[in-house]
């Protein structure tokens, strides 16, 4: 009997999932099939790239495998459906710090009520000043320049079972270069499954699907002729992404507890990636963690990552950090702090 019940679980996820991923073919993102040949890259056809930045800390130490299992407030960047599953209410603080002293901060809170979340989130870069270079001017013009990008997004989920949610999120976005700018709106929308009690979870997702925007602006450069002043560009594509990921707990008692994660993630723009992560915890309250991320240019080694959950009253206080390196760009750090109501 429990076997048939299992069975019949197991079975129903795959539908879900095949009924869901037919559902997507008809995106943008899926106009290619859901999953095109792998490595076939697409680089330099979308903008606003500083949205695929993962802001997590614990995503990053999990090699961006956890789109089926990110219960907390990054749920509202990796996937909104997941914010139904969260328990409590949370607000989480993160920074990353990027290759070149630029630095990302994503901040979120997420709001529970009932068997709906509510959400909203800010994600914040600053590339800092740089020093303006021409082709007259190779070693510097004496001027500065800096790019400063933003998106603010809300969100919305809803637990319709026990087993079953959904989550959608709208985001402003905009990207300033110099006198460059353009700005935009975009979607994000998620789906999660549980395989009832067999540990197993399933989760796909659509990020940035919106419309192009059209940048506007002024930029000066030399030429053998003398000053140009541009003015006028061509529209900017969001990168849309298409992720489909799974999640399973392979061992858990009081004390220990281990969770095997996979995702394929399909960006509109580059070639398909495939990541694998782990996370073994020790009383809810200290994790270890590991990722590989196969396709990803530069990452020929895997991430880490750790992770504390610190009971403070009636609260919780969580700080997660990601450890996670590219061959000739270096290292990057990734710091969270999450405060769960």
């Amino acid at each position: 009997m429990l076997y048939t019940h299992r069975k019949y679980h197991i079975l129903s996820a795959a539908v879900i999932m095949l009924l869901l991923m037919v559902g997507f073919a008809d995106t943008a993102v899926a106009q290619r099939s859901i999953i095109p040949s792998l490595g076939d890259s697409r680089s330099g056809t979308s903008g606003f790239q500083f949205l695929k930045i993962n802001p997590d800390a614990r995503s990053s130490g999990l090699g961006a495998s956890n789109v089926a299992d990110a219960t907390d407030a990054s749920s509202l960047y990796l996937n909104p459906a997941l914010a139904a599953q969260m328990q409590g209410n949370q607000i989480q603080i993160s920074h990353t710090q990027y290759f070149t002293d630029i630095s990302l901060n994503y901040a979120a809170y997420l709001h529970r009520r009932g068997s709906m979340a509510f959400g909203a989130s800010v994600l914040y870069l600053d590339s800092g000043d740089m020093n303006e270079t021409t082709e007259f001017n190779p070693f510097g013009t004496g001027r500065t320049f800096r790019a400063i990008n933003m998106a603010a997004g809300l969100t919305f989920a809803q637990e319709l079972t026990n087993l079953f949610s959904y989550g959608v999120s709208l985001k402003y976005v905009e990207e300033r270069i110099a006198e460059f700018e353009a700005q935009t709106v975009v979607f994000d929308v998620g789906f999660f499954y549980r395989v009832g009690d067999t540990g197993l979870r399933f989760a796909v997702g659509l990020n940035n699907f919106g419309i192009d925007a059209s940048p506007s602006g002024e930029i000066r450069r030399l030429d053998l002729e003398g000053e140009i002043i541009e003015t006028e560009f061509e529209d900017v594509s969001p990168p849309t992404t298409f992720k489909m990921g799974a999640a399973y707990d392979i061992f858990n008692s009081d004390n220990l507890s281990l969770t095997g994660l996979a995702q394929i993630t399909n960006p509109a723009d580059n070639a398909e990636q495939f990541s694998l992560g782990a996370e073994l915890g020790y009383l809810n309250q200290f994790y270890l963690r590991a990722g590989y991320e196969f396709g990803v240019d530069e990452a020929s080694l895997p991430s880490f990552g750790v992770g504390f959950n610190l009971p403070v009253l009636n609260y919780s206080l969580g700080l997660d950090y990601g450890f996670s390196t590219r061959d000739r760009l270096g290292s990057l750090h990734r710091f969270a702090l999450k405060f769960t109501l």
